[in-house]
């Protein structure tokens, strides 16, 4: 069963502005080590942390909160399997906000996809509970 979607749509140049203006301050306050090294490999691009930002904006939304209720930004992040597909971990308040979610007997998972066509990047995720 479907227990929640979200999407975000981010622009790049918007966050490659607020990298110019915030560098590391940005970094380390939104995007996990895991980020960082991905987006390094990567030549630091804006597109790389546009899109984790998208990622992290429609969890948040699929978890039905938002980014309120004590869901902190490095709570939530993206990793890539060796294929490439994006795979979205949580932590802290997130996951206890999945597991609060999730109905007895059953297990979260969260499948998430990102894409980026300059200036856009964006996010959708679908958190679904299976029978444990």
């Amino acid at each position: 069963m479907i227990l929640g979607i979200g999407s975000d749509l981010a622009n790049i140049d918007r966050i490659a502005g607020t990298l110019a203006r915030f560098g590391d301050r940005f970094r380390h306050r939104v995007f996990t080590e895991a980020e960082l090294a991905r987006a390094a490999r990567q030549g630091d691009s804006a597109a790389v942390y546009a899109k984790r930002w998208a990622a992290k904006e429609a969890c948040s939304k699929a978890l039905g909160t938002g980014l309120s209720m004590g869901i902190a930004w490095r709570s939530m992040w993206v990793t890539n399997l060796g294929s490439g597909q994006p795979v979205m971990h949580v932590t802290g308040w997130a996951e206890q906000r999945l597991r609060q979610m999730t109905p007895p007997g059953h297990s979260a998972f969260i499948h998430v996809t990102i894409t980026d066509d300059h200036p856009w990047a964006q996010a959708f995720v679908v958190i679904e509970a299976r029978p444990a």
